[in-house]
């Protein structure tokens, strides 16, 4: 048995969703079995994107108000942001090939379901897609850099 075979028993656990696979044959024994981490990975994923409030401040418009001025000031100021956070450990990709333009850019507005960026993990190019719609109003990672999971990848304000 080749590097070639066992890629191509690699890819037929993947294309049928096989958590483990005993092969024997001439008096060899292959037997590939997903750890927890990459099951998850081949399971379908379902994204979550939490909110957290980013106050904004502007020093000189609160400055000589009374304190529930300044309060009524940072709330208005204050805009209500979602997070799209990778689900997995990888490397993020901002568009689908090297040549090719972004999924998103900042000030673009994101529809619901629409894919916003890959995170490549073991070889496998992951979709990540949003759940929400709204403006980009940053993009927290530099493309082909390694992320973590949970970590924050786009920063939307809602529509």
């Amino acid at each position: 048995m080749n590097l070639k075979e066992i890629k191509e028993i690699i890819a037929l656990m993947n294309e049928n969703n096989l958590g483990e696979i005993e092969i024997e044959r001439e008096g060899l024994k292959l037997k590939l079995k997903k750890t927890a981490l990459e099951a998850q990975i081949q399971a379908p994923i379902h994204y979550a994107v939490e909110s957290i409030p980013t106050p904004k401040i502007a020093a000189s418009s609160s400055v000589g108000l009374p304190a529930a001025a300044q309060q009524a000031d940072i709330e208005a100021t204050q805009k209500s942001t979602k997070e799209i956070k990778s689900p997995m450990v990888g490397t993020f990709y901002r568009a689908p090939s090297p040549e090719a333009a972004p999924f998103v850019e900042v000030g673009q507005i994101v529809e619901l379901g629409q894919v916003v960026c890959i995170v490549e993990a073991m070889k496998l190019m992951n979709e990540i897609k949003s759940e929400i719609r709204g403006k980009v109003v940053e993009v927290a990672v530099s493309n082909a850099e390694p992320v973590e999971f949970g970590q924050t990848l786009f920063i939307v304000e809602p529509l």
